[in-house]
């Protein structure tokens, strides 16, 4: 018996697929065929496929042509599966022509010519079709990279820039053009012009990505989300590091268990900036750059209610602009602190300590894409690798447009872990519980 074995995703089961499959069918006796997994094409940086695993795997059914279907899991498993199949002859599309040859040590390779003029990409790309605006202050290093990552997003385009930083106030005819050229609005202006533009794209119909935090007021957060859900309207906060695949395997580690209970989570996020008393008051201070990023996994972690005391070192107290930021955090069974400082330089690690183990995520905890479990006994502790491409950026927007298209809210940051960011945000401007350093 000839078996032949050809590997795909499979997204959106189209005839050029169909008529790859029966090419790879007529080679042989017996065809298997490998369908990756979710978690493949995310390590390989396959971010946009639409259908679930499932879903891939009962359409490669539907065709009749597959005698048997795998599923692809780790790089280097079609080695494994060859020698596992006895497999005679390997085939992929002639788009891979020269990329597997290292397999014929194993098995004839044949690479088969494609269907020209579809895909599943240019599928995807005509389902989710959104105009997304850019809408910033002085960040625009970071707008910039907004703007290239949305490249590898199918379905988003950016279409329309909008500079807020001109002036105190918005210019809302201004506003109002930039808003009447796209379907959603990602926002990084000034933190203190957040509650309004928000507010006011919202009230325009247009769905909203808001880099955290949403407002300055706990009340301001919670009118906001209450405008986006009565408008069947997707708000979400632009915390990169919620949307990274290592970060949200690491949540859901600690939720199942594995180091035990949480008694303590510990972050640090710090960086470096030439101060100038010029540009203090359109710059971003510590707490509001660093402060939600810091506060994420605690609130993530750590239920109930809570106290705070805060210590701060200002730049100016005036502004509010703080150079460096402690919180300490008491729950009823648990304690947690953050660190954050632009204007002090720390080891930025995030570590979450439980009643069996803790978890050590090194510096920059926030850029994760590795992170380890260590126990009392060394013999236990365990490391995982998950790629992160583009900073997190990309999978957020992703998030953002499954959210929009599918009329759900995303689960990454919950409505009130953004509520109680904004409220910690709310009690260091008014000076709750807060101490102030000098030198």
């Amino acid at each position: 018996m000839i078996k032949v074995i050809t590997y795909g995703t499979y997204d959106l089961l189209h005839e050029g697929h169909i008529r790859l499959l029966e090419r790879a069918k007529a080679l042989g006796d017996y065809l298997i065929v490998g369908v990756t997994s979710d978690d493949f094409d995310r390590s390989r940086g396959k971010i946009n496929v639409k259908q679930s695993l499932t879903e891939r795997i009962e359409g490669i059914k539907k065709t009749g042509l597959a005698d048997e279907i795998i599923v692809e899991e780790y790089e280097g498993q079609k080695i494994d599966d060859i020698q596992k199949y006895g497999v005679s002859i390997f085939t992929v599309g002639s788009d891979w022509e020269g990329y597997f040859d290292y397999l014929k040590e194993y098995c004839t390779v044949i690479y088969l010519p494609r269907t020209t003029g579809i895909s599943s990409s240019e599928l995807r790309a005509e389902d989710r079709k959104l105009n997304l605006g850019l809408l910033g202050g002085f960040e625009e290093n970071v707008l910039n990279k907004y703007f290239q990552e949305s490249s590898f997003v199918n379905g988003i385009t950016v279409t329309t820039l909008f500079n807020s930083s001109k002036s105190t106030d918005v210019n809302l005819q201004d506003y109002e053009d930039f808003l009447e050229d796209c379907d959603c609005v990602y926002i990084l202006s000034h933190p203190t012009k957040h509650y309004r533009e928000i507010k006011h794209a919202l009230e325009r119909g247009k769905h909203v990505l808001c880099e955290s935090p949403i407002a300055l007021t706990l009340e301001e957060t919670k009118e906001l989300f209450a405008l986006a859900e009565k408008k069947n309207l997707i708000l979400m906060e632009a915390i990169k590091t919620a949307y990274s695949n290592a970060y949200n395997r690491l949540i859901l580690l600690v939720k199942t268990g594995k180091i035990g209970k949480v008694v303590s989570v510990d972050a640090t996020c710090t960086s470096l900036q030439n101060f100038n008393n010029k540009n203090l008051e359109t710059s971003w201070n510590s707490i509001c750059a660093w402060g939600p990023t810091a506060m994420l996994p605690i609130f993530q972690l750590l239920q109930g209610p809570y106290e705070t005391q805060m210590y701060s070192l200002f730049e100016n107290e005036t502004l509010k602009y703080d150079s460096f930021t402690k919180i300490d955090f008491f729950f009823q069974n648990a304690t947690a602190s953050i660190k954050v400082g632009r204007g002090v330089k720390s080891e930025g690690e995030l570590i979450i300590s439980g009643t069996e183990g803790y978890i050590y995520v090194p510096a920059p905890w926030w850029k994760t894409d590795y992170f380890e479990l260590r126990f009392e006994d060394p013999n236990e502790n365990r490391r995982y690798f998950y790629p992160l491409e583009g900073e997190g950026i990309r999978l957020q927007l992703l998030a953002f447009s499954k959210a929009i298209m599918e009329g759900i809210k995303s689960p990454y940051i919950r409505t009130e872990v953004s509520e109680k960011i904004s409220s910690v945000i709310e009690s260091f401007y008014s000076g709750q519980n807060l101490r102030k350093l000098s030198f």
